[in-house]
């Protein structure tokens, strides 16, 4: 492919983001203001400038648009980079899995601070529309998904196996603990601090030493 090739790709990617954006943040901005019903998908394409195709070019429905779009939770360049530092040949887990994963948290914890208003438009949408959350834990384990299948085609190992699913669990875990402290009312700490410290929990008490039990215990299951 020729520079001007890859160039053009970007820009065009760029621009369909931003549309993207553009329309989630009208979607966000109509339903905290009337309510999920108080607004047509005409009247939020006037508000965004653009036509209804395109409106169902990206979404197929209101709600889907204030969820926002699967393609803008991974951003390309994060996850381009990401998948170029795994460190093993392909079936065996990298041994700077967890550092890279830190770094992905790290990028994605700017990537959020970026649009920390986005976010907290979301959730004075739900707290409107609190029938959005369960599309909103439907979407987020989606996502889940997509991100098992990109650890696993990272590390050239299965989406099942065992390391790609706690790793999932826990950068699920830790981002989703983050966001809650970071969104509280009250709270003044930056989101990459809180976030820091939970990975720091995390890695004191996963270094801890360690000997399974392979024996029952004497008194049976509890």
């Amino acid at each position: 492919m020729s520079n001007s090739a890859i160039i053009e790709g970007g820009l065009r990617g760029r621009k369909r983001a931003a549309t993207r954006t553009a329309i989630t943040a009208v979607a966000r901005s109509l339903t905290a203001e009337r309510g999920l019903n108080g607004y047509t998908v005409e009247e939020a394409c006037e508000r965004a400038g653009i036509s209804r195709r395109t409106f169902f070019n990206y979404f197929p429905s209101k709600e889907d648009a204030i969820i926002g779009h699967a393609d803008d939770a991974f951003p390309a360049d994060v996850v381009a980079d990401f998948l170029r530092a795994a460190a093993s040949p392909p079936g065996e887990i990298s041994a700077t899995l967890f550092q890279d994963l830190v770094t992905l948290m790290l990028r994605m914890s700017e990537r959020m601070s970026s649009s920390e208003e986005e976010t907290r438009q979301l959730i004075r949408v739900i707290q409107k529309e609190p029938q959005l959350m369960l599309r909103v834990i439907g979407v987020s384990e989606e996502r889940e998904a997509d991100f098992s299948r990109l650890l696993a085609a990272r590390e050239g190992v299965p989406p099942d196996h065992p390391v790609v699913r706690m790793a999932v669990a826990l950068v699920g875990g830790i981002a989703r603990k983050s966001s809650m402290a970071y969104f509280s009312a009250g709270n003044t700490r930056p989101h990459r601090d809180l976030l820091l410290e939970n990975i720091a929990a995390a890695r004191t008490l996963f270094s801890q030493p360690f000997t399974p039990s392979l024996s029952p215990s004497p008194e049976g299951p509890q």
